[in-house]
C-alpha cells in the first residue's frame, strides 16, 4: 500500500537545489582612475575554501543507526550517511571533519561556519527550504509504525491507531505527519491516523526505548524511518513493524543559504556528485551494505 505519489519528483527537487548565480560587482571608482576591487570570488567561495584547506565540516546525527551511529568499539561513525559523506568529500578530493549538533539546530539553517554540509537524511520541505539549498534526492526511506511486540490490537493502520498515542521525534516529519501539515514536494499523502496523540522525543531512539518497556506503558506505537526500526529489532528491542509504510521521503543532502561564504559552486558540485554516484551504482551499493535492499530509487 503505497501511501505517497510520485509528481515530478526530481523537476521539483531542482527547484530547491537551484542556486541564484553570484554575479560580479562593478569596481567602485577611486582616486587616481583606479577603483577599489570588490571581494574575489575565489575569497568568497566556500567550495574554494573547502579545497584549498582539504577538509570538509559535514554535520550528521548519530542517534540513527544504520544512517548513521558511532561505533563505541573504534570510536568511529559509521552508517549509510556515514559512507555517503565520506564518498562525496573522496570525489571532492578532501578529508571530513565529523560534526554532531542538535537535529534542531541543523534543520534550522543560520549555522554560522560550523559545518559546510549536512548529511544526516534530511527530508526536503518548504519550511527547510527556506533556509537550506538541497541537492536531489540520494536515497528514499520508507516511514513504518512499529508497535510493541505483545500488541494484537494495531493491525489496520487507517483505523486502529486513531486517538494512540505514538511517539516521533519532535519537530521530524513523522511529526508534521500526524499533525497532517507535512509538506515534500512532488508528493501527496493520504493521513490515514486520525487526532493521535502526540509525543515527541529528541530522537527516535529515546521514542522506541519508550515503546520498548511494554505495550500501552508510554506508548501505543511508534513512527520511524523503517531500517530504524528494523535496527532496534535486530538489536533486541521487543517491537515489530506492522502495515506497509505510510508514506517515503526524498532525503537530500542540505548547505546553509546564510553561509558567510558562497555556497553556490558547492551546492552544484555535490548535486553533480550525487548524480554521478546513482548512475554509477556506487549509492545502490551503499544501501545494500546498509539496509539489505535498493533504497536509492523511489518505489
Amino acid at each position: 500500500m503505497r501511501k505517497l505519489r510520485l509528481r515530478g519528483l526530481f523537476a521539483a527537487l531542482a527547484v530547491f537545489a537551484l542556486v541564484a548565480a553570484a554575479c560580479g560587482e562593478e569596481p567602485e571608482a577611486g582616486g587616481g582612475g583606479t577603483g577599489t576591487a570588490t571581494q574575489s570570488p575565489a575569497e568568497n567561495d566556500l567550495l574554494a575554501r573547502i579545497l584549498e584547506e582539504g577538509v570538509i565540516r559535514v554535520s550528521t546525527d548519530p542517534a540513527y543507526p544504520p544512517q548513521s551511529s558511532l561505533n563505541e568499539e573504534t570510536g568511529e561513525y559509521e552508517g549509510f550517511d556515514i559512507d555517503v559523506a565520506t564518498e562525496i568529500a573522496n570525489r571532492l578530493g578532501v578529508e571530513v571533519q565529523w560534526e554532531t549538533p542538535a537535529w534542531e539546530l541543523i534543520t534550522a539553517g543560520g549555522w554560522n561556519d560550523r559545518w559546510d554540509m549536512s548529511v544526516g537524511s534530511m527530508t526536503v520541505t518548504p519550511d527547510r527550504a527556506e533556509v537550506l539549498y538541497f541537492t536531489p534526492a540520494y536515497y528514499y526511506t520508507p516511514a513504518s509504525v512499529a508497535v510493541h511486540e505483545d500488541n494484537t490490537t494495531v493491525q489496520d493502520l487507517e483505523t486502529d491507531l486513531d486517538g494512540k498515542k505514538i511517539g516521533v521525534c519532535g519537530g521530524c516529519t513523522y511529526d508534521l505527519y500526524l499533525q497532517k501539515t507535512l509538506e515534500i514536494p512532488g508528493y501527496t499523502f493520504d493521513f490515514v491516523i486520525d487526532d493521535a496523540k502526540i509525543v515527541t522525543y529528541d530522537t527516535d531512539t529515546t521514542a522506541i526505548q519508550d515503546l520498548a518497556l511494554g505495550d500501552g506503558v508510554r506508548l501505543d506505537a511508534v513512527i520511524s524511518a523503517k531500517p530504524t526500526l528494523e535496527g532496534a529489532i535486530d538489536k533486541g528491542r521487543p517491537i515489530k513493524i506492522v502495515g506497509d509504510p505510510v508514506f517515503y521521503e526524498p532525503l537530500a543532502v542540505a548547505f546553509d543559504k546564510s553561509a558567510p561564504l558562497d555556497p553556490t559552486r558547492l551546492v552544484e558540485e555535490v548535486s553533480r556528485i550525487i548524480e554521478e554516484m546513482h548512475a554509477d551504482g556506487t549509492l545502490s551499493n551503499l544501501s545494500m551494505k546498509w539496509y539489505g535492499e535498493d533504497l536509492t530509487v523511489a518505489t
